[in-house]
């Protein structure tokens, strides 16, 4: 789960919309940016880490929203093209959280994917929570697929890992203990309001 955080469009240094990924504040003004280029740099090297192990996943998940863009580059990389996603909350607003993490609603529909495999990607382990939630339950209870309850391999992949993180991912890029700027997350959500006038229907 992403933890950027959110500028306004009138001033780089300006707090703006929460979102509910984990944003920080200006508080914070050490950080990790993380660039398209380098990003793309790192989902080839984070993918050279899981081909070089020697495992591969017959099904990626990717935890949303943080994970939904690494995930899609790794499967490209790897040449997977089973994929699906689980929901999971924790960052509410600004620094806030709930105290454990839950998976919400629409559950992933994994019927009729492969599912001996299973790599869980998400952008960062922060706090390690929601990683470890989906991991054991993957690990506990496996995956639906049709009418039977299948037991998984399941390893996870993360971008970044906070060195106060509860949960060791297999595969991660890089570590860092800074506040994280993702390229996906990083720009205020665009609204009716900051597009102005001419965004106007006719």
């Amino acid at each position: 789960m992403s933890n950027a955080n959110s500028p306004s469009p009138t001033s780089p240094d300006a707090p703006g919309p929460a979102f509910d990924d984990g944003a920080s504040t200006t508080a914070h003004p050490d950080r990790e940016n993380l660039t398209w280029e380098l990003f793309g740099v790192a989902e080839r090297e984070l993918s050279a880490q899981i081909v070089a192990s020697g495992w591969m996943p017959d099904l990626i998940i990717a935890i949303a929203r943080g994970g939904l863009i690494p995930a899609g580059a790794i499967g490209y990389a790897i040449g997977i093209k089973a994929m699906g996603a689980m929901n999971v909350e924790f960052y509410t607003g600004i620094g806030e959280t709930l105290e454990e993490p839950v998976i919400l609603p629409p559950l992933m529909d994994a019927s009729e994917l492969p599912g001996k495999k299973v790599l869980v990607v998400d952008d960062v382990a922060d706090s390690g929570k929601t990683l470890k939630l989906v991991m054991d339950l993957l690990r506990s209870q496996g995956l639906e697929l049709g009418d039977e309850t299948v037991p998984v391999d399941a390893r996870s992949a993360v971008i970044y890992r906070k060195p106060r993180s509860v949960f060791a991912p297999d595969y991660c890029w890089k570590e860092t203990d800074k506040w994280i700027n993702f390229p996906w997350s990083v720009q205020p959500v665009i609204t009716q309001e900051s597009l102005g006038p001419q965004a106007s229907p006719a």
